[in-house]
């Protein structure tokens, strides 16, 4: 009995000390196994979250990068980089914004032509032979400058007449002031005083007839005087000489050719001044008026002219009234013959806005004009209102005193398409 119990017993005893041995062994683990597993988790964690951290910070790059770039390319579009110098070399100008008037006008054709106060026909006084042809077309002239010479028979004896003439009087004028000595010293007789007296007289008129004729052949004092110390074989010549100033613009004599008063040699015009000659619709002519303005488009480009004649008939064919509007030339631009458009101001409205139409250019098919920076220009949509021939209105995309450009805006239109397109690529 009791060794049955001492057997039990120590089953029992091995029993707990084998499973107090197992639980000891899970317990006490090796140290470096649990740090290598932990350390090889805590690494993988490490490691994802970096993976996260790197992704999420490639991401936040990656989006800045874009992000940065489209704000760059945003402030850099519709701007135009000059530098002052460069805006001076390209002859742009530059004006400011701000109210102004827009004419209310009447727009009509018209033809470019010499104005007659400022043309002459030149035609020999004399008949003649063309020995000297000095001027051709379109050269310049000036004033009593000599185009042609023309050998004359008429001139010849007209020349003669004169200076025999002069003669006469010189020997007439001596042989009455020594009469007349005689006469106031009771010397001579007083029929011998008279008869000298009347003799000057008419040889006073002889030479007053020939000095006119000649005058009218084209010979003032001072030719008559330098011819009259010239040797004869000049005296036959006739010289053809310009009235005004200008250009020929006709010649009609060649070398050798025969010409007479009814023959047109030349025909100069001063050109610094041109006509522009048009005509005015009935509906019209009550707001047409000498003396207002016109604005000129044509070949020579865009001027402005005054109206000087408005005819009160109205042509029986035509059913319409003659104008002229009178238009600087200085520059040669306008030339006669050409056609041009005149819009003549008839009255003005006053208007906030006003650039001139040379500021604006079509991009995109939209208005736009280029506003002045500090870096050169920047283009701005607008929107425009009413326009004449020199302006237009702007309703928005300016604002009152801002710079823009007024002139030479093609080549900022330009400059603007070439750094779009360098973008681009």
């Amino acid at each position: 009995m009791k060794k049955t119990k001492l057997k039990t017993f120590l089953i029992a005893s091995v029993a707990i000390a084998a499973l107090l041995g197992g639980l000891a062994y899970n317990e006490f683990t090796p140290p470096s196994y649990a740090a290598e597993e932990h350390g090889d988790a805590h690494a993988h964690e490490e490691g994802e979250e970096s993976h996260d951290k790197g992704e999420e910070k490639h991401g936040h790059a990656h989006e800045e990068e874009h992000g940065h770039g489209g704000e760059g390319s945003h402030a850099e579009e519709g701007q135009v980089a000059l530098s002052a110098a460069q805006i001076a070399a390209a002859g742009i100008k530059v004006a400011v914004v701000g109210p102004g008037k827009l004419a209310r006008e009447v727009s009509v054709p018209g033809r470019i032509v010499a104005s007659a106060d400022r043309m002459a026909q030149i035609v020999p006084k004399v008949s003649g032979t063309v020995t000297e042809a000095r001027k051709n077309l379109g050269d310049t002239v000036e004033q009593g400058e000599i185009l042609a010479l023309i050998e004359s028979r008429e001139m010849a004896e007209s020349f003669a007449d004169y200076l025999a003439a002069k003669r006469a009087e010189e020997l007439a004028r001596t042989n009455f002031n020594r009469e007349k000595g005689l006469w106031d010293k009771k010397i001579t007789a007083e029929q011998d005083y008279l008869s000298a007296k009347n003799t000057h007289q008419e040889a006073k008129i002889r030479l007053d007839l020939t000095r006119q004729k000649l005058q009218a052949l084209g010979h003032d004092s001072d030719t008559l005087k330098a011819y009259e110390s010239t040797n004869a074989d000049r005296l036959r010549f006739h010289e053809l000489r310009s009235p005004l100033p200008g250009r020929v613009i006709a010649r009609e004599l060649t070398l050798g050719e025969y010409v007479d008063s009814t023959h047109s040699a030349y025909t100069v015009a001063d050109l610094s001044t041109v006509w522009v000659e048009t005509a005015i619709a009935p509906g019209d002519l009550a707001f047409v008026k000498e003396g207002q303005g016109a604005v000129i488009t044509g070949s020579g480009g865009k001027a402005e002219g005054k109206l000087i004649f408005v005819s009160p008939a109205i042509d029986s064919e035509t059913r319409s009234a003659k104008a002229i509007i009178a238009l600087d030339n200085a520059d040669g631009a306008w030339r006669p013959g050409e056609f041009a458009n005149a819009a003549i101001v008839t009255s003005a409205q006053e208007t906030d806005l006003i650039i001139p139409k040379e500021a604006v250019q079509t991009i995109e098919g939209k208005p736009a004009v280029f506003v002045r920076t500090g870096s050169g220009f920047e283009k701005r949509d607008i929107t425009i209102g009413r326009e004449d021939s020199r302006h237009v209105e702007i309703i928005s995309g300016v604002t009152f005193g801002e710079p823009v450009a007024v002139s030479n805006t093609f080549t900022l239109k330009a400059e603007l398409g070439k750094s779009e397109a360098e973008h681009a690529h």
